[in-house]
């Protein structure tokens, strides 16, 4: 049975001797996440929850981030995964389209606040989560990705897996934790085709049952064993010939964690390519938007599906619209949180630029979906001119991860107007320290 396996190896992880390559970017992947919880958590859906949940703040075990307020375990799961799925600077597992950071660290804090874990337990936690949680993902994709979000759905593992490992779940509690969250994935796409909330709720979501089903396990709660690849489970509703064999290949030899993506850019990550490509060829040839006097971009189908508007009135839709994020690449030099502010939404040059922005979904690159995200920038100039470029992968992909260095400013950048620069960088120190000490004492507050 699968989940006899999966739990096979979250237990042997709860001691295991790990790589430090493995113990590395687990921190990597804890400070990329507190990168974009911390502004997250200032913005609604974090800030409305914590109104809503009024009977769960101001009391508990835990602690909000930003704020210091106490909050019961799965109040601060599910704040947390709203926060750090806001303003889309969270990671990616790209052969999954998988956001595995804000549900699976988001559950694996608040177990770990919950019960005064260490910083390394708190670490297994994230790691087990992210292993488990990308190899099932793996296992029904592209197919689950048509109608599901992956991060709402799949998040949900993630979240179970290291909450019941922080929680130091023995092997039969596992597998009742996976086995009942499975059943309350959701998380529907059409949360991407409108401004709403609703988005950051999927994170939330996956992180709220993620928490809940680990605690219930470990006090017995029993789950159905073969939820996942059962003749009626997750498997057979929710994708289409699921490869179940991927859901434990190269587990516990191979880690993930040392290949997921992290954000340089702030939108859905389905435009980086594009924005990638565009930005070669303008240093390449020193443009400015005058210059230019249309833009084909060639890319995979999802990426013209979900990013496709050609209009945007609000950051919601900028962060998901190729046609804005390439013109304001290309006139500001970045697409960072400032992209979104009333006056670049509005502003005249970009788009100008945006209404000569063709798109086109290139078969062969949506045939490589989802292991590769890739684009074809052509730009014709004003003075006749044909430039090109291929972008076969997005800066922060495993091919081109960004540096520890980069991720150190891109967490400064987005810390620091949150909490200041003396805790930011107080913060992002204990951070690379995090297995030192308890997971309770990492100073989120300002």
């Amino acid at each position: 049975m699968l989940l006899e396996k999966l739990a096979d190896y979250a237990v042997h992880e709860q001691t295991s001797r790990l790589p430090d390559e493995v113990w590395h970017h687990a921190k990597r992947c804890v400070i990329d996440w507190s990168a974009s919880l911390l502004p997250g958590m200032l913005c609604a859906p974090a800030t409305v929850l914590i109104e809503a949940l009024e009977d769960e703040v101001g009391h508990g075990r835990c602690k909000l981030p930003v704020y210091g307020q106490a909050a019961s375990t799965r109040a601060a799961a599910m704040i947390m995964g709203a926060g750090s799925h806001t303003v889309e600077f969270d990671d990616i597992y790209r052969a999954g389209g998988y956001h595995p950071g804000s549900p699976t660290i988001s559950a694996a804090l608040a177990a770990a606040q919950s019960v005064d874990a260490s910083g390394e337990d708190f670490l297994r936690g994230v790691i087990v989560g992210y292993e488990i949680s990308t190899r099932i993902c793996e296992s029904v994709m592209p197919s689950h990705y048509v109608y599901w979000h992956t991060t709402a759905t799949i998040g949900c593992i993630g979240a179970a897996a290291a909450a019941a490992t922080v929680l130091k779940c023995n092997r039969e509690q596992f597998m009742n934790a996976i086995a009942n969250v499975t059943t309350h994935m959701a998380g529907l796409q059409q949360a991407f085709r409108s401004e709403s909330m609703t988005k950051p709720m999927h994170a939330a979501h996956a992180a709220d049952v993620g928490m809940m089903s680990a605690l219930a396990a470990k006090k017995g709660l029993t789950g159905t064993l073969d939820m996942l690849e059962g003749e009626l489970g997750f498997g057979a509703a929710m994708s289409k010939n699921p490869d179940w064999g991927k859901a434990t290949a190269g587990l516990g030899e191979k880690y993930n964690i040392t290949e997921i993506t992290f954000k340089n850019h702030g939108s859905c990550g389905h435009t980086f390519a594009s924005i990638d490509g565009a930005l070669v060829l303008k240093h390449q040839h020193q443009l400015n938007a005058e210059q230019i006097a249309s833009i084909r971009i060639e890319t995979y189908g999802q990426a013209t599906d979900i990013c496709g508007r050609d209009t945007v009135t609000s950051a919601f839709e900028g962060r998901f619209s190729l046609r804005f994020t390439v013109a304001s690449a290309l006139i500001h030099g970045s697409v960072r949180l400032d992209a979104y502010t009333p006056e670049r939404l509005n502003d005249a040059k970009v788009k100008d630029l945006m209404s000569r922005i063709e798109l086109v979904e290139d078969p062969v690159l949506t045939a490589g979906y989802p292991t590769q995200r890739a684009s074809r920038v052509k730009m014709t100039l004003t003075d006749g001119r044909k430039l090109e470029f291929f972008q076969p992968y997005r800066k922060g992909d495993p091919e081109q991860l960004l540096t520890d260095a980069e991720v150190d400013a891109k967490f400064m950048e987005l810390a620091e107007p949150v909490i200041g620069a003396g805790k930011s960088k107080a913060l992002l120190a204990a951070l690379w320290k995090t297995e030192a000490g308890k997971a309770s004492a990492l100073p989120f507050t300002r």
